[in-house]
């Protein structure tokens, strides 16, 4: 399914780290009767998603929730483990969801999955982000290159809002 403005999202369970360890998250109860930033990222630790697009979500999470969004997450093809550790070690902790796609399922019923395979990445997830407003999407953004972070990033979602 390519995913399209206007599209709602899949009815799926995901997974995060809570103080508790490791937990599922549906999706349902994620989006239902919120306003959502969902941002995907390739991977967790991977050089443009650390070094240029989580750090903008993270520094301007005050000011996107500050335009009426109830929550910020993160979505990268990792296990829940590895998105915890990122979670900690970016600062964001505190401000952002980490989800884990643990098994690709998501971003493939969504349609954003792409081989990064060249990149000794395997299938991730395709660089974007979404505004989504009771689990429908409002707009989406999606990079040409899974290098660049420029229409998915904060300053992006910010003018959008």
């Amino acid at each position: 399914m390519a995913l399209n403005i206007g599209d709602t999202l899949p009815s799926m369970t995901l997974k995060t780290v809570t103080a508790d360890g490791p937990s599922e998250i549906e999706t349902d109860s994620l989006f239902k009767g919120k306003t959502v930033v969902l941002v995907g990222m390739p991977g967790a630790f991977t050089g443009t998603c650390s070094l240029n697009h989580l750090p903008g979500l993270v520094e301007n999470a005050d000011a996107i929730k500050a335009k009426g969004v109830d929550e910020i997450a993160v979505l990268t093809v990792n296990d829940p483990f590895v998105s915890g550790a990122w979670a900690d070690q970016s600062g964001g902790k505190d401000k952002i969801v980490f989800l884990a796609d643990w098994d690709i399922a998501f971003t493939n019923a969504i349609g954003m999955d792409i081989d990064l395979g060249v990149a000794g990445l395997g299938v991730r997830s395709k660089r974007y982000s979404m505004i989504v407003r009771n689990g429908v999407v409002e707009t989406l953004n999606v990079e040409d290159s899974p290098g660049d972070a420029d229409v998915s990033g904060a300053a992006a979602i910010l003018n959008q809002l």
